[in-house]
């Protein structure tokens, strides 16, 4: 989407808010429930996959634009701090 920011907030936030970045309005947040570490968005799908610390340190993919959960994944003892998408 052009004109489209997602970020991600700290352990007080939890949010990941997506932007216009023509207008600088919020479109949407959703709370994660935790920590938001980092965001990628999938290259085929209009999906996008959260990484997160404290508290649950899990990754989450979402499906976009309703932000429907589409699958947790735990197992992570510490933040999960970068990802990346295998080509």
């Amino acid at each position: 989407h052009r004109g489209l920011l997602a970020s991600g907030g700290g352990t007080a936030d939890r949010t990941i808010k997506f932007w216009n970045t023509n207008s600088g309005a919020v479109l949407n947040s959703v709370d994660t429930g935790s920590q938001v570490c980092s965001l990628l968005w999938s290259k085929h799908q209009r999906e996008l996959c959260s990484s997160h610390g404290f508290s649950e340190n899990q990754l989450i993919l979402w499906k976009y634009p309703t932000m429907t959960k589409i699958q947790e994944f735990k197992g992570h003892t510490a933040r999960v701090l970068h990802m990346d998408q295998s080509p």
